[in-house]
């Protein structure tokens, strides 16, 4: 948490013996910061994500900016889905089933649907 604290993505308050206390709002903020690295998002875009969670006015750049970064993280994510479609298809149902087990419903859907394409 020091190494957040660093970079200026989590903010503690200081005892008088020099400890360093985290609000409820750091620990979501914390959770927060732990999915995006999951999702591979750099830091500095966490970093842009967690001012526009705590503003209640959005510059309209910024917010075009956000969208295009997420546009931009979907595609390469379907381009990655389609690189292992055909490897999926050649599994046996029981193998596909315990892969499916560990995607979202969204996930799932997706899958589907670019098999049809494939077809």
């Amino acid at each position: 948490m020091d190494y957040y604290t660093n970079l200026g993505l989590l903010h503690a308050q200081r005892s008088a013996s020099n400890y360093r206390y985290y609000s409820e709002e750091s620990l979501e903020d914390l959770k927060f910061i732990e999915n995006c690295k999951q999702l591979h998002i750099p830091l500095d875009e966490i970093k842009q994500k967690l001012l526009l969670r705590k503003t209640t006015h959005i510059e309209k750049d910024e917010l075009q900016k956000q969208t295009e970064q997420i546009a931009k993280r979907v595609e390469q994510l379907n381009k990655e889905l389609c690189g292992i479609l055909p490897i999926f298809n050649q599994l046996d149902e029981a193998e596909k089933r315990t892969i499916s087990t560990h995607l979202s419903d969204e996930g799932k859907r997706l899958i589907q649907s670019l098999q049809g394409l494939i077809v």
